[in-house]
């Protein structure tokens, strides 16, 4: 059993090596990371972690294949700062067709070694946009100024068309790929990545250690992907997810409170909770809208243990719809080249109307369904009266609903025959006391 032991250990590790080796790029590997939606703390880190990986394996180059609406503006900053103090060549890739790099995503393009887009894409609207906040001109020429000398600084190291990444800026404009080669945005238009990797063969670039020369033509490719755990993130950091997930949680928290015990539901709310408030961390929140959606939670509970359900779960439905309108709409203005972010009202609409009538609904008939009395086994004989068989002394036998039951007296010695009434259930003995004649 010893030696059976070790060898499957050693079958393991060697097992383990394997996995560990093919998941690691080898030595002049081009690596491959994707970006797909908001730009976040998650997608940062994820950059980090493959420029290091790169790095220690000595790759010859990264590719980020990047397809962002934008995103937050302290992520985007640090995005940048990776790439241009990163010691290997970042290659951005805006693709596939139909894909775009705006807000956010304009800044980060621009701070490739190397910058291209699939045809059918496109690029640029980077004006600061205040997410629900009303701001005044001089906060907006400040938000502005700011991006555009970022934008410029950034174009100007890469060699690139600065001028039009200021307009883009100050105006919000927008380019194909077509029109962004032309301008000098962009270095290359390639309808697929080994196309691009010919295309860029032998082209000299300029990284943290120096000039390097791109060797890509033929190039093996390792994708590493985001983990399980970061794309999870990733998704339900999607504001209408990460709302879906608050408003699942105050569904089954209510269906917990209607009846309480741990259940299911009363799991499933905790998780829906943790997530959403993973969710949340990575996004801008106001936290008046948080405070009004607790105070509808509120009103929707206190609304299954009152006689005015129905005016009361109506008036939670007011704070419900405002939380839910300004959870990710600050009074403050918001950083640079972050984006629109909102959910949708039409998922307010139908997770305020689902809730309420789920309230109304169901919870109530919960509700009034555990204040029954029990229809079946000995708990339904509490508070009915019989007769005892024998001497309770104090056990003995008694017929309650034609059913005889060993008993016990809780009170006085009972006598054969007197009536009795069941007060509570021991085990399967009935705890009873005599019923007195009325004077």
């Amino acid at each position: 059993m010893k030696r059976f032991l070790f060898c499957l250990i050693v079958v393991l590790c060697t097992l383990w090596g394997g996995v560990a080796a093919a998941q690691s790029p080898a030595q002049g590997t081009i690596i491959v990371a994707e970006v797909k939606g908001v730009i976040n703390p998650l997608t940062a880190n994820y950059l980090d972690r493959v420029l290091a990986l790169a790095e220690r394996d000595q790759a010859h180059a990264v590719v980020l294949a990047l397809d962002t609406p934008g995103g937050l503006e302290t992520a985007m900053r640090d995005m940048v700062q990776m790439m241009m103090e990163a010691p290997v060549p970042v290659i951005v890739y805006v693709a596939p067709g139909g894909a775009r790099a705006t807000s956010a995503g304009l800044f980060l393009t621009l701070a490739g070694h190397v910058a291209a887009m699939a045809p059918a894409t496109h690029i640029g609207a980077a004006h600061p946009v205040p997410l629900g906040a009303e701001i005044g001109d001089v906060m907006d020429e400040k938000m502005t100024s700011d991006a555009a000398a970022l934008i410029r600084s950034i174009a100007t190291a890469r060699g690139r068309n600065a001028e039009w990444g200021e307009q883009a800026v100050r105006e919000n404009l927008s380019l194909t790929a077509a029109e962004a080669l032309e301008l000098g945005v962009i270095d290359e238009v390639a309808d697929s990545l080994e196309r691009l990797l010919a295309q860029i063969d032998g082209r000299q670039v300029t990284t943290a250690r120096g000039d390097v020369a791109l060797r890509t033509l033929g190039a093996p490719l390792q994708r590493q992907p985001m983990t399980l755990v970061e794309r999870l993130i990733h998704i339900i950091t999607n504001p209408d997810i990460a709302y879906l997930l608050i408003s699942l949680g105050v569904l089954l928290l209510l269906a917990e409170v209607a009846d309480p015990g741990l259940t299911v539901a009363g799991v499933g709310s905790a998780v829906a909770f943790i997530l959403a408030f993973a969710a949340l961390g990575s996004l801008p929140i106001n936290w008046a809208g948080v405070v009004l959606l607790l105070l509808a939670l509120l009103l929707f509970a206190v609304a299954l243990f009152t006689d005015t359900e129905a005016i009361v779960t109506i008036a939670a439905l007011v704070p419900f719809v405002l939380g839910s309108l300004l959870l990710f709409a600050p009074f403050t203005a918001s950083p640079p080249a972050a984006p629109a972010l909102r959910v949708n009202p039409w998922l307010i609409g139908i997770m305020g109307t689902s809730i309420a009538a789920f309230s109304l609904g169901v919870l109530r008939a919960i509700l009034r369904a555990s204040r029954l009395p029990p229809q079946s086994g000995a708990q339904r004989l509490i508070g009915r009266q019989g007769q005892a068989l024998t001497d309770l002394t104090p056990a003995g036998e008694v017929r309650v609903d034609l059913e005889n039951w060993s008993a016990v007296s809780v009170g006085r010695e009972i006598q054969k025959g007197e009536q009795v009434q069941v007060v509570a259930i021991s085990g399967v003995r009935l705890q009873v006391q005599p019923v007195e004649p009325e004077a």
